[in-house]
């Protein structure tokens, strides 16, 4: 539990089912649970009209194609306004020419944030940071990265870790440090004597029983 502006909140974790809400966007009211069936990216940054958070949407834009390739859907978050949020979009496109296409909730009364853990009162007590939350078509929440107000986030990371994700459900396997498509995965650890004795001789490449990599 963490004390955030006065209420106590449970922080979501890995694993869990990602807390259900229903919140005003720029694309009209959405819940979470509009996107059952759907990878999500839910992310929240901490101020419309600030240099790095536009970066960030420019970003984030610019990668929505190859998010819509592997079936992800995007979702921006800030305590600001509908009317704020569509006047800052609506500037971003007038003076960069990048057009912000995915909807973003208007948590003025941080809801969502607060279901979230957004607001980390260390860092500001009434902005979000730059939270990340990746949730796989059942709603479960599988990846959260936090950074601090005043670091961007790296889109290759994010498209990296969705990549990591799926190959993961899809093949039953691990992905090893700094793995990106096309490279060997790793193959679950045996769970018995004989599993490990047979891992040896299946033609992985082995560095010991434990540790054995193939190619999909």
């Amino acid at each position: 539990m963490e004390e955030q502006t006065g209420q106590c909140v449970s922080m979501p974790r890995l694993g869990e089912k990602a807390p259900e809400f229903e919140a005003p966007t720029t694309h009209g009211v959405l819940k979470l649970s509009d996107f059952k069936g759907s990878w999500v990216v839910l992310f929240s940054h901490p101020a419309d009209f600030t240099p790095v958070c536009t970066t960030e949407f420019m970003a984030f834009s610019q990668i929505q194609p190859e998010l819509k390739k592997r079936g992800v859907e995007l979702l921006g978050l800030s305590v600001d306004s509908i009317t704020s949020h569509i006047a800052w979009i609506r500037n971003i496109e007038e003076k960069t020419g990048v057009k912000i296409n995915f909807p973003v909730i208007a948590d003025l009364n941080k809801e969502v944030s607060m279901k979230f853990g957004m607001v980390h009162p260390g860092q500001s007590k009434t902005e979000t940071v730059r939270c990340v939350f990746i949730i796989d078509p059942n709603q479960v929440i599988r990846l959260i990265l936090y950074y601090p107000l005043t670091t961007g986030r790296n889109m290759d990371e994010i498209l990296r870790v969705i990549d990591a994700l799926q190959t993961s459900d899809a093949n039953k396997v691990a992905t090893p440090a700094n793995w990106r498509p096309g490279d060997k995965v790793i193959v679950p650890p045996p769970q018995t004597q004989e599993m490990a004795e047979e891992r040896v001789k299946a033609g992985f490449e082995c560095v010991d029983w434990y540790l054995c990599r193939k190619k999909l």
